[in-house]
């Protein structure tokens, strides 16, 4: 007789009823996305998997308020928190001022290579070096904007799901994503070497008189 798997729903409703077999499935179908959500919010591996955990245990205690929707989206949003939590914890300040970006607002392309930071990187860039300076870039961005980078270009969450889950309009989402996409092309071309010939900026030269 084929065995037939229980719905996400099914599975959802189970653990609303208290049992941990059912949300263990759910856990297991997401574990990944938490992780990476919280390692790339902290930065620091210890501390992501922390968060996640924590995530876990939240959503487990309070899986009874989901009311529908996007389960995803709802166990991001408690990433997202438990990542705050642990970035509080640790009583972090950000070190990249907002006067330093541009504040217009405008649309900004995603990177062509902010995809996974964290599979493959001699695929995805080409080069550990590469690999290094985004992640480098990326750490350098305040988190709120660090926020809306994983989500949108790395999770590839559109914008209406990112803003339920940092709970916040979606004209911020785009906001803080084109001035974090224009602060990451600018900082990146302190590594126009190791770039794509195609991303890189010609810098203009001034002869002498």
């Amino acid at each position: 007789m084929k065995n037939i798997q229980p719905t996400e729903t099914a599975l959802i409703e189970a653990a609303q009823r208290g049992d941990l077999d059912a949300f263990n499935q759910l856990v297991l179908k997401y574990q990944d996305m938490l992780y990476r959500i919280a390692l790339r919010t902290l930065n620091d591996e210890a501390g992501a998997a922390d968060a996640a955990q924590n995530a876990m245990i939240q959503a487990f205690r309070n899986i009874k308020s989901f009311r529908g929707g996007s389960f995803r989206s709802w166990l991001a949003r408690v990433t997202v928190n438990a990542s705050y939590d642990e970035m509080r914890r640790w009583r972090r300040q950000p070190s990249v001022s907002l006067d330093q970006v541009n504040s217009d607002g405008e649309e900004i392309e995603s990177l062509p290579w902010m995809v996974d930071l964290s599979d493959g990187p001699e695929e995805q860039f080409g080069s550990t070096e590469l690999r290094g300076a985004l992640q480098a870039c990326v750490k350098s961005l305040i988190p709120d904007y660090r926020m809306v980078v994983v989500l949108v270009d790395v999770e590839g969450m559109s914008y209406e799901e990112a803003a339920r889950i940092a709970d916040i309009p979606v004209g911020t989402v785009k906001s803080r994503l084109a001035r974090a996409r224009g602060q990451l092309r600018k900082t990146l071309q302190s590594y126009q070497n190791l770039l794509p010939t195609a991303y890189r900026v010609e810098m203009p030269s001034f002869a002498n008189a």
